[in-house]
């Protein structure tokens, strides 16, 4: 039976990988507080309450889900490009990755510290959303994509509409061109 309680927040954890050597005690400092972040970001009863909706209303069973783990460190795919989240389908494992302490420096340094939380606790929960929807979607990335955007905005429109940076935050996580897109679509009523 599907529930609509927080039963994801008790599988989530960090889980740090301690054969990183090459990171230096700064950005073991800075990483393990990231991750801590996305830890409190992620647990949030809000946000909880809100994936039970959403795997309610994608007929997802919370039992595939067997662990989240938060990574203390990044992880970049063969082409250099860093990645928010991996899923693996087959064992309900999936993994949540941090920005790379060099973009967090230049985005604090052109946005603040304040916005800097916010666009990290949104992408924590945008590749939440984005990996819990490939345990249905398998291989339709599109449709992953698109449906990620969808939650993610009735998410931010409905829970983080009180600090004004709902949509700032939805620009930043997914391009700003195709956000647009989204809203018109969601204006024009084509996702009901």
């Amino acid at each position: 039976m599907l529930q609509q309680s927080p039963v994801l927040s008790s599988k989530i954890k960090i889980d740090v990988d301690y054969d990183k050597t090459d990171y230096s005690e700064r950005h073991v400092s800075f990483y393990t507080k990231y991750s801590c972040f996305t830890l409190k970001a992620l647990r949030k009863s809000s946000f909880q309450k809100f994936l039970g909706s959403m795997l309610l209303s994608e007929n997802i069973e919370e039992t595939i889900v067997n662990t989240i783990d938060i990574e203390v460190y990044p992880a970049s795919r063969k082409k250099g490009n860093y990645i928010a989240g991996r899923c693996n389908v087959f064992k309900g494992n999936i993994r949540i990755y941090p920005k790379t302490i060099k973009f967090c420096n230049v985005f604090r340094r052109k946005f603040g510290q304040e916005i800097l939380f916010a666009y990290a606790g949104s992408r924590a929960r945008a590749a939440l959303i984005h990996e819990l929807l490939h345990l249905k979607y398998v291989s339709d990335e599109e449709k992953v994509r698109e449906l990620t955007k969808i939650y993610f905005y009735a998410y931010s429109k409905n829970h983080l509409a009180k600090s004004s940076n709902a949509v700032r935050m939805c620009e930043f996580i997914f391009d700003a061109k195709s956000f647009k897109i989204l809203q018109e679509r969601l204006k024009s009523n084509k996702y009901g």
